[in-house]
């Protein structure tokens, strides 16, 4: 082959073979990039709540932080999740909530998390819309926690969410839908020696992140159409949404 004709085939190199030499971080952030649904859901008129979804490269894999709920709190204490919490007058957006509740619960300055986008909604149990907003923070992200708001952070590699060691779903039963499935995820953390029961719209964000970015079928069921994820999350949402509607 000529140097000319080498030129050209590097030229015309696929795309897949393009994005193989991309970063761990790149690859994730050109996925997240087709599942931002910015402030198409932003006008409905319910309670707002906003969780960060911290994500970091460590050893070239794609790890989440999670935090411990403190047992000094009334709800859910001792539970794992997400930092975050409701929106303030404050708060201009759902970002701006989820940046504020992370450097409140522990210590993770806006500077410090490059947001990527913000996922499909979820509605809780006090019918608040609950908002995704996903971010990387560096490897050597220290945090400080806010003793009253979580007792301790860790890491779980995001992989562990379509290929779990130890997982369990129940189907529990909710007012105007039936029984809906709910995952559980037992993580033992080695570095703590411990282990985390992840479960409820935690997991359930979890969930939708790892499909999203890993774009492979999970060794369990899931409640969306895989060939259509994100219309099909929407249209989940938008249904609870509707039953929701009726109930008020």
């Amino acid at each position: 082959m000529s140097h000319q004709q080498s030129r050209s085939a590097c030229l015309l190199e696929p795309e897949y073979k393009q994005q193989v030499r991309m970063s761990v971080k790149d690859k994730a952030k050109l996925q997240l990039s087709k599942f931002d649904v910015g402030d198409k859901f932003s006008h409905i008129p319910l309670p707002k709540a906003s969780v960060l979804v911290p994500l970091v490269v460590k050893d070239g894999k794609l790890y989440v932080l999670f935090t411990v709920r403190s047992m000094k709190l009334t709800r859910s204490p001792g539970e794992v999740c997400f930092p975050g919490g409701r929106r303030e007058p404050t708060d201009i957006d759902e970002i701006a909530t989820a940046l504020r509740e992370a450097e409140e619960e522990v210590g993770l300055c806006a500077e410090q998390a490059e947001v990527i986008c913000k996922l499909v909604p979820a509605i809780d149990r006090t019918n608040s819309i609950v908002t995704p907003v996903v971010a990387f923070i560096e490897d050597s992200f220290q945090p400080h926690l806010n003793p009253e708001e979580v007792s301790d952070v860790f890491y779980v590699p995001l992989d562990y969410f379509i290929r779990p060691s130890k997982y369990k779903v129940k189907h529990v039963q909710m007012s105007g839908r039936g029984f809906v499935p709910v995952h559980f995820f037992e993580y033992d953390d080695k570095e703590h020696n411990s282990s985390y029961i992840i479960w409820g719209l935690t997991a359930h964000f979890t969930v939708f992140l790892a499909l999203a970015i890993f774009g492979e079928k999970p060794t369990f069921e899931v409640e969306y159409d895989l060939d259509n994820l994100i219309s099909s999350a929407e249209n989940n949402f938008m249904t609870l949404h509707n039953i929701m509607k009726n109930k008020l």
